[in-house]
């Protein structure tokens, strides 16, 4: 059997185990929902979420953590998903506040050149016309795609600076839309040349930059996940909105 001093001695042993879990618990859980709190959306919006379709087979992965993106909005946000393939756009699911619904709209992309538009902001500029200037919120586009605009030939000195940029720019900025983009290549131009990569950046950059948005890329022919995009363009709204309020 064992002796009182041995009974104290677990007792007391066991106590103090269980005061340092709950001190480590406590002192890890705030920072842990702090940080969490920190990558939620705070503010509703209206978004459509652009994505082109000649997109390499990579971008396929990327569809888990941008259905976490959608259903991870806020209540009230209204949200379009659509595709740029063959030089028009195919609206998957219109505008809804069924955050599950527009999640479950996203696709593979189709990841071929016969799916390949002239360039992708053409098709921007019809889901802008898409918004509806009586919905209240901050208005975004997020613009998944290689950015190049070839519809009037391949001329790096134009990057970023094509009729349909310019009018993809001032269609936004008439319709209070901003402009955020995540760079991917495509199974064509920009997936084996650096500076047609480029050329594209450069292209996203102007628009999400000209429109209060941000273009997210990394490298020019290197390809990441979303995950880090996805966090940054949280960041991105919750700056942008807040201090828009």
């Amino acid at each position: 059997m064992f002796s009182l001093k041995k009974i104290f001695a677990v007792l007391t042993l066991s106590f103090l185990v269980l005061t340092m879990l709950s001190t480590s618990v406590s002192a890890v859980t705030p920072a842990k929902m702090k940080e969490a709190e920190a990558l939620r959306v705070r503010t509703p919006m209206n978004i459509a979420i652009l994505i082109q379709d000649d997109l390499i087979s990579r971008v396929g992965n990327e569809l888990g953590v941008t259905r976490d993106f959608i259903r991870s909005l806020p209540a009230g946000s209204r949200v379009m998903v659509g595709y740029i393939t063959s030089g028009s756009l195919q609206v998957r699911q219109p505008f809804t506040t069924d955050l599950n619904s527009a999640a479950r709209s996203l696709r593979i992309p189709a990841g071929s050149t016969a799916m390949s538009a002239f360039n992708p902001y053409i098709e921007v500029i019809e889901a802008l016309k898409k918004f509806d200037a009586s919905w209240k919120g901050p208005n975004a586009v997020l613009l998944i795609s290689d950015g190049l605009d070839v519809s009037r030939g391949f001329d790096a000195t134009a990057a970023g600076h094509t009729l349909d940029i310019d009018r993809t720019i001032s269609e936004a900025k008439r319709r209070d839309v901003a402009i955020y983009s995540f760079y991917a290549p495509s199974v064509g131009l920009t997936s084996r040349s650096r500076l047609a990569a480029s050329y594209g950046q450069s292209s996203l950059n102007r628009v999400s930059d000209e429109t209060g948005g941000r273009a997210f890329f990394q490298g020019t022919t290197g390809f990441v996940t979303f995950d880090s995009y996805f966090n940054r363009l949280r960041q991105e709204l919750n700056r942008h909105y807040a201090s828009a309020s």
